[in-house]
């Protein structure tokens, strides 16, 4: 079924991203483009976006309409993405400064109010420019009041008979503002109730999304399950049990053009699942690299994340010493986040020269390096909607090491020492003790049982991560959007 397709984003790699969803946004866009349907990415064109030759000015004169009676004038720039079209924001009051979300760890005061200038400059380029979608597709809180607009001020207008699909790329954070917003955005000050944008006194922005929007989707199935509990729910579980028949989880697919050991330029050999031998070349390049004790002997444990309480890292801090002091391995790092835990794995690095290295920031280049240069990758998530890295750790025959929730249960399979089956270790506590005692057992199976590395190696690279499977369920979930919007559901 070929459709139009608006993707409203925060994030679109290579323009913008902070994680996991501008890979998303991107790597879906390219795939429907590709099967003959009309898609474009309505972002913000951030300070940090570059821009190239191929970018043009789409639209010079954007009226973007707000509530109160507010009038602005806005830019929107054009850019090839594969056969997809990317639509770039420029509105220097709300976009031009460092950052997407946050400088310096604080996050912008005014973020209520730039995203939902956002939304309202998507769907009033629609408008203006006589493009009217299928399906608008709406990523995380940032997109929260599109959906509310759909069902609201613009019911009316030629918009008002587009599906709209939710997706939800991690729950915790909801976009939470004054009610203030609400009215800025030109929302119906009605829609500030509980059954659509009210929590607790204040406009909840992703949870009008879901109140509002025509189907929900999560980026893996075992997440789907968790968030309508209230262990994962954030607040929001009882809507999204209300809304069950209407979410679905759907697992992220992989870049495999970014992403692949055969063809990868970053790493110091390729190598694929009928020739390994690079694998060991990048995992001597990768111990010269950090400065680890260069030995093909020794298992490395890589680790590429930001570091923050959800990714579970701070578990590693506290036991890192104790691990390379009993056990014979390596820790390779790379990540940023929270100071503390920058200082911890920085002072560790200094600690155990050869054993610990921590390379605090991001660098595209080592990232690569890391997932084709250890053994294992560690990933222990306190909670990980969908998770890339352990996909990645898989293609690139490093074996994961992951807490069991969320992407990370529907991905990695555990290792069975009686058969030898299963491509990762999985324990299910967040905590010292279970993460200590699982980096021990693989471990183990490294130095007694090495044909079963090899085997679960092989298991992992088999794998098919790419878009195909992921792409067809997307296509039905629009397919069932349309059809109960066009029912008045």
């Amino acid at each position: 079924m070929k459709m139009k397709i608006l993707m409203i984003s925060p994030e679109c790699a290579p323009f913008s991203k902070a994680g996991g969803l501008g890979d998303m946004v991107s790597s879906i866009s390219k795939r429907f483009a590709e099967a003959g349907c009309d898609v474009k990415i309505f972002t913000p064109l951030y300070a940090s976006v570059k821009r190239s030759g191929g970018m043009k000015k789409q639209m010079d004169n954007l009226s973007v309409h707000m509530g109160l009676g507010l009038e602005y004038g806005a830019s929107v720039w054009s850019a090839p993405l594969g056969r997809a079209e990317a639509l770039l924001l420029e509105f220097n009051m709300y976009f031009d400064r460092p950052g997407i979300y946050n400088y310096n760890g604080a996050d912008y005061s005014d973020n209520g109010g730039r995203f939902a200038f956002m939304c309202r400059a998507a769907l009033d380029w629609c408008l203006q420019s006589g493009w009217i979608p299928d399906v608008v597709h709406c990523h995380d809180w940032t997109a929260g009041l599109a959906p509310v607009l759909l069902n609201t001020s613009l019911r009316n207008s030629p918009l008002g008979g587009c599906a709209s699909v939710f997706t939800i790329h991690n729950l915790q954070h909801q976009g939470i503002f004054d009610k203030g917003v609400l009215e800025y955005a030109g929302v119906p000050m009605s829609e500030f109730r509980s059954d659509s944008c009210e929590a607790y006194g204040s406009l909840n922005m992703m949870k009008g999304g879901l109140y509002n929007c025509t189907k929900i989707t999560t980026v893996s199935p075992t997440y789907a399950g968790e968030i309508r509990t209230p262990a994962y729910g954030c607040g929001l579980d009882g809507l999204l049990r209300f809304r069950g028949a209407d979410l679905v989880g759907i697992l992220n697919g992989v870049d495999s053009e970014a992403w692949n050991p055969e063809t990868d330029k970053l790493i110091a050999a390729n190598y694929s699942l009928a020739d390994m031998s690079g694998k060991a070349e990048c995992k001597k390049a990768l111990q010269k690299r950090m400065g680890l004790k260069a030995s093909p002997k020794i298992p490395v444990f890589g680790v590429v994340s930001r570091l923050y309480s959800q990714k579970g890292l701070d578990l590693l801090a506290r036991i890192a010493a104790e691990l390379v002091s009993h056990m014979d391995i390596q820790i390779a790092l790379l990540g940023s986040g929270e100071y503390w835990q920058e200082r911890a794995f920085s002072d560790l690095t200094a600690a155990y020269p050869g054993k610990i290295s921590a390379y605090i920031g991001f660098d595209n280049e080592l990232a690569h390096q890391i997932e084709a240069g250890s053994d294992f990758f560690l990933m222990p998530s306190r909670f990980e909607p969908c998770g890339l890295n352990q996909m990645y750790s898989m293609m690139y025959g490093s074996l994961p090491v992951v807490r069991s929730t969320g992407g990370l249960c529907d991905t990695v399979d555990q290792y069975s020492e009686a058969t030898g089956s299963g491509d990762g270790f999985r324990f299910s506590d967040p905590t010292c003790e279970a993460l200590y005692n699982t980096i021990g057992w693989a471990c183990s199976t490294w130095y007694d049982r090495p044909g079963d590395i090899e085997k679960m190696r092989r298991s992992g690279m088999s794998k098919d991560f790419s878009w195909g499977k992921s792409a067809e369920k997307y296509a039905l979930v629009y397919k069932w959007a349309v059809a109960a919007r066009s029912a008045g559901i």
